[in-house]
Parts: structure tokens; sequence; C-alpha cells
């Protein structure tokens, strides 16, 4: 039976719901619902710039979210959806391996099965290298793995991932300018002015997109002939991995190595996460359950939700901010809810409807929440870097961050096909992405300076600033 108040003489009970409660089902399926709703936008957003299948993402979502919550032992309350990490690697993927139905408008060609297949063995990458790192923490710690990819590395490939993105989201946006403009503004406004304004203040990008879309009506951008077409029940287009295609060393090598950029993410989430999970203990009188304490297991978990979508055709994953800032309002955080969660996204998979309805949405509305998100992904390296106190003043880290920022933003920005012209047999025959080339030299730069560091001659390290 559940305990989800604490009565002391003379104050109100308080209300909540640790890990291991299970509310009435009522309450179950209602905050299961929120859950579902804080993660729909964002999670459906990627399934649109990737052109991967929306029902398989949504089935992916949940069913990932639930395998996650089994391994990590129905501990750490979080859900899964797509991670923006990852669109730019992915565009390169698909861009290189499907490369006539990728440029063809969302409209016409919503989902590309030949890329997704290829994609499916980087995020099967990930899922490996998540799972790995997750293991080795659990058994060396998390401060040895800090030395091989320490925040300059990792904050400074988030800003490339971000910033990276930019010539995808303006050329949406192209479609029609004003639309696109509107759609920035209404969402940033959301985003801004809805904080801590319950499940409205988690819905910034939905509230955008629906406006953006109600804007893009009067310009003759929405069809709805699709929706018409549609059914409503039908099977997701899962798809299987192509393992025996020759390019697929390269697209798994490519998507795991964005990997460095995404452990940081999670393991930040898992101690907000604990941070008001044992406040709540404290006020019910409870046990702490100090799960910032399971980084290795949340990786390890983290890395099972990714082998569901390597396997069934899903976005690449991650745990989302937004659904842990509506557990940390509604203080529940409550394990059977997630998984009733997982359960209503599982089913929303099978509603070719709802496909049908997103595929209605304008590039230009998807351009728009593409220049607020993707500027986003870039500040968050930043906030990384800050948060960390990595000091700037010292020459090493000048050198990383700055040799990671150029060749990754200038070589996916400015090189043909984002590729630097060193082909490499069956990982890399067409050359390397600009952003896996980028990771790569940052850290054979951090490696130099662990193997050879500066006090080798004589070098003192210079002092930071006293923040």
């Amino acid at each position: 039976m559940a305990v989800q108040t604490k009565k002391v003489a003379g104050a109100k009970p308080v209300l909540g719901f640790m890990p291991e409660d299970i509310p009435p089902i009522g309450a179950m399926l209602s905050l299961g619902f929120q859950q579902v709703l804080t993660m729909f936008p964002a999670t459906i957003l990627v399934a649109i710039l990737t052109k991967f299948d929306v029902g398989v993402t949504l089935l992916a979502s949940g069913l990932g979210t639930i395998i996650a919550l089994l391994v990590s032992k129905r501990r750490i309350p979080l859900y899964y959806g797509s991670s923006f990490s990852y669109i730019a690697v992915i565009m390169s993927v698909m861009s290189q391996y499907d490369k006539v139905c990728f440029s063809a408008p969302y409209a016409e060609m919503p989902y590309c099965p030949t890329g997704v297949q290829l994609a499916q063995l980087g995020i099967l990458g990930t899922a490996v290298v998540e799972i790995l790192v997750g293991l080795l923490i659990m058994r060396v710690g998390k401060a040895s793995l800090d030395k091989v990819l320490p925040p300059i590395i990792t904050g400074s490939v988030a800003i490339v991932i971000g910033i990276s993105l930019a010539g995808a989201a303006l050329n949406n946006a192209a479609q029609n300018w004003l639309v696109a403009f509107i759609t920035i503004i209404v969402t940033i406004a959301f985003s801004v002015y809805l904080q801590g304004k319950g499940l409205l203040g988690m819905l910034p990008i939905l509230l955008g997109a629906v406006a953006g879309y109600i804007v893009a009506i009067p310009f003759g951008l929405v069809h709805w002939d699709v929706v018409a077409q549609a059914q409503w029940l039908r099977v997701p287009n899962i798809t299987f991995p192509a393992f025996g295609d020759p390019r697929a060393w390269g697209a798994f090598v490519s998507v795991a190595l964005i990997a460095i950029a995404t452990i940081p993410e999670s393991t930040a989430h898992l101690y907000q996460m604990s941070l008001y999970i044992d406040q709540l203990a404290k006020d019910m009188g409870r046990k702490p359950t100090s799960i910032k304490n399971l980084i290795g297991l949340n990786l390890v978990s983290d890395g099972s939700d990714d082998l569901i979508n390597g396997l069934l055709g899903g976005c690449a994953g991650t745990n989302y901010g937004e659904n842990n800032s509506l557990m940390a309002i509604t203080r529940n955080y409550s394990v059977a809810v997630l998984m009733a969660a997982g359960v209503i996204a599982v089913l929303l998979g099978f509603v070719g409807k709802l496909a049908g309805a997103i595929q209605t949405l304008p590039t230009a509305v998807a351009g728009g929440l593409s220049i607020y998100l993707f500027g986003v992904i870039g500040q968050q390296g930043v906030a990384l870097i800050q948060s960390e106190k990595v000091n700037l003043f010292d020459p090493k880290n000048l050198a990383i961050g700055a040799v990671i920022l150029v060749l990754g933003i200038g070589g996916s920005l400015g090189l043909p096909n984002g590729l630097f012209p060193f082909q490499i047999p069956l990982v890399f025959p067409n050359g390397i992405p600009a952003i896996v080339f980028a990771a790569i030299v940052g850290i054979l730069l951090n490696l130099l300076f662990i193997v050879l560091p500066p006090s080798t001659f004589g070098v003192m390290e210079r002092s930071n600033l006293d923040v």
C-alpha cells in the first residue's frame, strides 16, 4: 500500500509519491497521461526532423522507459523520450545513406526507412557505450571517467551539436519566415512567462507548435488530406537494423560517439532528481533514497532504453528534464506512474490518425521551433562548462575547447556534406563526420595532456576566477 502523506499535529499533511509508492488507479492514469503530454512535443519533433516513424518513436519511448525502469530495479524514476543531442549526426547519416528521401519535403516523404535502418546501428552503438560506461563507473567510480571526458570536452561537443544544426533549422524556417518567427516568439514567450504555472509551464514547445500551426493555416501551409486518408489504427513501421550493410560500422561509430555529450546530461538529471526525492522523503519522515549514488546503474538504464530504440527503429533516447520538472512540481516520483505513462505512449504509437495529424505540421513551424531548441542545446553546453567551473585561463582547456568548436561547427557548416576528407575503410569510407572528428581530436588532445602534463616541463597551472 502506498504511503503518500505524513500527518503532523497542527500541520498540513505532506502530499506526494515516492518512487516505490503506487497511487490509486485514477491518479496513476491521470498522472501518467501528464507525463506523456509533457514528453510528447519534443519527442515527436525529433522524429519529424530526422524522418523517423512517429508511431515507432512513441512505441519505443514507452517500451524503452518501462525497460529502463525495470533495469534500474524500479529505483530511478525517469521518463525517456527522443534526444535532440543526436539530431545532427542522425541527419548526417540520413542525408548520406537515404539522400533522395531525406531531401524531399516532409509532407511528401515523412519517413525514410533505409536511412533509419542504418541509423539504428548507431543508436545500438550508443546503447553499448552507455552500458559499458555505466558498468565501468560502478566498478572504478565517476572520477576516473571525468579524467578522460572532462567538462571541457563534453560541454564543447554539446555546443557543436546545437550550433551545427543551425543550417537545417534556417532551411526549414525559410519556407515562410513570418510563420517561423511568430512560432519562435510565441514559444519563447511561453517558455519564459509560463514558468511555474503548473502543467502549462511544462508545455512551451507544444503550445508554440499549436500557435505556429494556427498562424500557418491562412498561408496555405497546412494540408489535411493525409489525416483523412490515415487509418485510425495501424501497426507502426518497425524496422530492424541493417547489420549486413557495408556502411554499418560508419553509422555505428558516428552516432555512438555522441554519447560522450549525453552522459553528463543524464548524470545531471539524476543529481537533480535525487535532491527533489530526498527532500520529499524528509518532509514525509521517510528514509532518503540517495539515487545520486546510482550513476553507473542510471547509465546502464539509459543504454537499455537505446537498445529498444535501436532494435525497433525509434529515435535515440534520453531521460527528459521536462518530465523531471513536472515530477518536482507535482511531487510525484512514483515508478508505477511512469510505467503507466510508458503503456499510454505504446498505445498511442498504434493510432494512425495521430501520425497523420503530425505529418501536417508545416515545415516553417518546425523550423521556428528548431531555431530555439537547437540554440538551447548549444547553450546547455555553455552551462555545463560554467557549472563545472572549467578554468578557461588554462591553455590546455582553451586548446581542447577551441579545436572542438572550430572543427565541429566549421566542419559541419563549411565542408562538403559535413565530412572531413579522411577516408577510413569500412568505418568512414566517404570521410569522417565533422562532429565525430571534433570529438575524437578533443579526446586525443586531452589524453596527450594526461600522459604528458605541462608540469613535466615546469609549467605552473594558471589560477581560475574566484567563483
